[in-house]
């Protein structure tokens, strides 16, 4: 549950990535044009945690590329209809800044009119994939808005992101993640959609068993870790990784918006019982994987 009394860490960052870590692609890094970046900053300070890192997208990007990142998976989610277009043109001028370093998602309001069209240009201009957050945009995965989104992504082979995990819930949502996000929701679309590749940020926090059992039903399905391998939220959320399906497991930050160090889950995930062939999976090859990219290919 979000608060404003979950606490702001000053824990020591490194200049680099661990020593004796694999190359690392950050699965889940967020920008937005400046505006609705200091829109998203006042909201958590308000409603959440005080976000450490404070920065334009580009600085953003450069930050991680300097501290050894190979690689990052750029996000973003339109909050209302009518804004998806422009924010998929931003996203792919920052990919053009960094080429061949981001890896852009794009956006799409669920339900707003030409939403296929919205993400068919998207995809005809690059972008990997979509992110969507039904905390912010309220959708209920089994609406029938959602299945032409489903169905242009299943045909285009382009993998869908999608924050439908219950928490971190707050009461300053305008609909209760509760009501709208559970296993059983997202297991009834991936029956629908067999060939569509779906990730669950969170690892599907708070549901972190029914989504460890969901990995191993299908094969379409995987989780990335952003912020709950560490102990920050109050909630007991240290999870055995060692017991998961490593295949299906992708490193993701959330940065920058993080009230702690920028590799605190890296360091986690570097003194795990995890070897070094699954943390080049969990790290490096299964974002590719998820992605369609030949993991070989720099």
């Amino acid at each position: 549950m979000l608060t404003s009394e979950l606490p702001f860490l000053n824990d020591p960052e490194g200049d680099y990535l661990p020593q004796g870590l694999p190359r690392v692609i950050d699965a889940h890094v967020h920008i937005f044009p400046d505006k609705i970046f200091s829109a998203v900053r006042n909201w958590f300070d308000a409603h959440a945690w005080k976000i450490r890192y404070q920065a334009n997208s580009a600085d953003v990007i450069s930050f991680l590329l300097n501290h050894g990142v190979s690689q990052v998976v750029a996000l973003q989610y339109a909050h209302k209809p009518g804004i998806a277009g422009g924010l998929n043109r931003y996203m792919i001028e920052i990919c053009q800044k960094f080429p061949g370093r981001v890896l852009g998602m794009a956006t799409v309001f669920p339900g707003e009119r030409q939403a296929v069209r919205i993400l068919e240009q998207a995809f005809e201009a690059g972008l990997c994939g979509v992110k969507l957050h039904a905390h912010v945009q309220c959708f209920d995965m089994g609406q029938k808005q959602m299945t032409p989104l489903y169905a242009v992504c299943a045909r285009e082979k382009k993998p869908m992101i999608l924050h439908v995990g219950r928490e971190p819930k707050s009461d300053h949502y305008l609909c209760d993640p509760y009501e709208i996000c559970r296993a059983d929701k997202l297991e009834a679309v991936l029956k629908a959609f067999p060939t569509l590749k779906i990730c669950v940020p969170h690892l599907g926090f708070d549901e972190i068993l029914s989504y460890k059992a969901l990995i191993e039903k299908y094969e379409t399905l995987w989780l990335d870790t952003a912020m709950v391998l560490t102990d920050y939220f109050p909630k007991g959320n240290r999870v055995g990784l060692e017991t998961y399906r490593m295949d299906r497991i992708m490193y993701g930050s959330d940065f920058p918006n993080i009230p702690y160090a920028w590799d605190r889950e890296l360091m986690w995930l570097k003194n795990s019982s995890l070897s070094r062939s699954e943390l080049e999976q969990v790290l490096y090859t299964n974002v590719k994987t998820f992605l369609g990219m030949d993991p070989l290919v720099y």
